[in-house]
């Protein structure tokens, strides 16, 4: 996916505006490439008293639910580097999905792995339920037949 400077200006012209009337001037917008801007945020810490509304997660929560493969599509412009919020993650298995270990690992983040047996199959039974599959499908990106 190509990101060309015509679609910085309307980046741009967000992030003044979340300057103006934010506690923190970071923002973001989730965008297809075609330029049609599918959600905005802006960093909401202060104001929601959040721990979590960072510019980014502000602009998904704006977007709410997207259909599967949505997001294959999709860019994120933002003012800063996404964070890496805590020192340590643990899982308890990775081996219905692998996600970012390795660049959580890379930041600095200890990544345990529980390898919960257990845990593993309950996800992957809800998984393969018609209801389990919709869902999953959705938060991975993948598109079904």
């Amino acid at each position: 996916m190509a990101v060309t400077k015509e679609q910085y200006p309307e980046f741009m012209k967000m992030r003044s505006r979340a300057r103006a009337r934010a506690a923190s001037p970071s923002a973001a917008i989730v965008h297809l490439p075609t330029g049609k801007v599918l959600a905005k945020g802006h960093n909401q810490r202060v104001q929601l008293n959040s721990n979590i509304r960072h510019g980014e997660m502000d602009a998904l929560e704006n977007l709410g639910r997207v259909n599967e493969g949505v997001f294959r599509e999709c860019a994120m412009f933002t003012t800063l580097s996404p964070c890496i919020m805590f020192p340590l993650v643990v899982l308890a298995e990775n081996e219905n999905f692998v996600g970012g270990e390795d660049l959580l690992r890379s930041k600095g983040v200890e990544v345990v792995n529980l390898q919960n047996p257990e845990i593993t199959k309950m996800m992957s039974d809800w998984i393969a339920g018609p209801v389990g599959q919709k869902v999953w499908n959705e938060d991975i990106g993948e598109v079904t037949a």
